[in-house]
């Protein structure tokens, strides 16, 4: 992690100087916007009022654009963590919901500290393709009630916003393309009144500034015992998705992020969230592309994207009110367009037919069940079989026959673990009917326990059998491991291959 004081975050904060300042600045201006209609989407399937959203999501903004490790990426309150604690909720009120945000983010800042991070290694690029790919189509679906069983009004508006979010670009690039979408789609509305919809009707908007307060519930083991698995299941849902989408982000922008730094910085986001009467967050990949595809590179465009959130908000209020649903429906449809990896469907035929089954998989469990960490860890599971079994075919054994010592020779190449350890054990007679048995391991390496134990096993039979086994090449890491779990297996005269 690096310092606060150091060039390098000094630089997330100037990227690009003044006019790099100017883009982040509009740019988180358009993420505010963007926010808006999910975070108060949201807000309902987790059964709080919107205002509980919006308060998360300036408190979110501010804290993670200073202490986050992904600059240029905005984070919020989000669905994936609102479907976890719907029935929370329900059952206890918001105080308990509240009370499992601060923990969610303590469990946080633990993961971050201990650099757990490193877990999204193991997650493949087709998982992340398909995560990708889902959450455009469920940014996509989300607008669909927005524009079913509307008038012509809502649809005309719709197109042309549309149409400006993709036209004013081959005129200029000074201001982006959905802030104009919105404020001429409100002057139309404004100067010609007409039946649509607008943001007032989503939801109350906040009156004030959140204020700082300890969860309302009775701090004793058993509120621990109903908020902890919520906490849990929140903390990793959020993880989850914001080192995710700082992956997305660092692909776009082509720079390397602090994923351990995002985890803590999250946590500290969340545990202020819940005290600040906010529902806990995560890094919202819609809102997120929107930011960088319109010029956001530094820490500016986050903190601006949450400021904004209130500033707009609360002064600006009966203006903000009157913003059509149909400008905001025409950004996130942009959005959505602008995530979903097309190329990847081209790679369906190009590439490996594994690895577009794992990245479907990915988007048809993530849509189905809205639940991004249904969906990542079945992506991740695939990839894992599919990985055994490749490895698996990678192990052979050939045997040949030295008739002048009437030596039985068993040539191992390649990897043995826990996948392969059955295939390696069915390749020995274990009825052996030569004097001696040599195994040559020059060119393969033993992994776990499960292949040492299948070697102890195969060694133990032929030699309960009468026949000498003598093992060969062992590379130093197999015989320390063999030497540790199995320490009968190898006699004295068995020989290393060099380390």
């Amino acid at each position: 992690m690096f310092s606060i004081f150091s060039a390098r975050y000094r630089a997330q904060w100037l990227a690009g100087g003044p006019a790099g300042l100017r883009r982040d600045a509009l740019a988180g201006l358009v993420g505010t916007f963007a926010l808006i209609p999910e975070v108060i989407a949201f807000s309902f399937v987790a059964g709080v009022d919107p205002q509980v959203g919006l308060f998360a999501s300036f408190v979110i903004g501010i804290v993670i654009a200073f202490a986050g490790g992904r600059p240029a990426m905005i984070s919020g309150a989000a669905g994936s963590v609102a479907l976890v604690v719907g029935a929370l909720v329900h059952a206890h009120g918001l105080g308990y919901l509240l009370a499992a945000t601060v923990l969610a983010g303590a469990i946080q800042i633990v993961f971050g500290l201990l650099r757990l991070d490193v877990l999204l290694h193991y997650v493949s690029r087709s998982v992340r393709t398909g995560f990708v790919n889902a959450l455009a189509i469920l940014i996509f679906s989300a607008q669909v009630p927005q524009i079913v069983g509307v008038d012509w009004h809502t649809w005309a508006l719709i197109g042309l916003g549309l149409a400006i979010i993709y036209l004013v670009p081959r005129v200029t690039t000074a201001v982006p393309s959905p802030l104009v979408c919105i404020v001429v789609l409100t002057a139309i509305t404004m100067a010609f009144p007409m039946p649509v919809r607008s943001i007032a009707d989503l939801g109350r908007l906040p009156a004030g500034l959140p204020h700082f307060a300890l969860p309302a519930v009775p701090f004793t083991l058993e509120t621990l015992a109903i908020v902890a698995p919520y906490a849990l299941a929140m903390a990793a849902v959020g993880l989850l998705e914001s080192m995710m989408t700082a992956a997305v982000v660092d692909d776009l922008t082509e720079t390397t992020s602090s994923k351990a730094r995002e985890c803590t910085g999250l946590g500290l986001a969340n545990m202020a969230a819940g005290l600040f009467g906010g529902i806990a967050g995560c890094g919202m990949i819609g809102q997120t592309v929107g930011n960088v595809r319109y010029g956001g590179r530094g820490r500016l465009s986050t903190l601006v994207a949450g400021v904004a959130l209130l500033v707009v908000l609360v002064p600006l209020r009966p203006i903000v009110a009157q913003v059509p649903v149909a400008a905001l429906v025409a950004i996130m449809i942009m959005v959505s367009v602008a995530t979903f990896s097309w190329g990847s469907l081209a790679d369906l035929v190009r590439h490996p037919k594994v690895s577009g089954v794992v990245m479907l998989a990915t988007v048809a469990v993530t849509v189905a069940t809205h639940d991004l960490a249904a969906g990542v860890a079945i992506g991740v599971l695939l990839s894992g079989v599919f990985f055994a079994f490749k490895v698996k075919r990678m192990m052979r054994v050939t045997v040949s026959h030295e008739a002048a010592s009437d030596t039985r020779v068993y040539t191992v190449a390649g990897q043995v673990f826990f996948a392969s350890a059955d295939a390696f054990a069915e390749r020995f007679d274990l009825h052996e009917t030569a004097r001696r048995v040599r195994i040559d391991l020059t060119a393969a390496h033993l992994w776990d326990v499960t292949a040492v134990a299948t070697l102890d096993d195969v060694v133990a039979r032929l030699r309960r059998h009468g026949v000498e086994v003598d093992l060969v090449g062992l590379n130093h890491a197999s015989a320390t491991l063999l030497d540790r779990h199995a320490p009968d297996v190898r006699p004295a005269r068995g020989t290393l291959a060099p380390a």
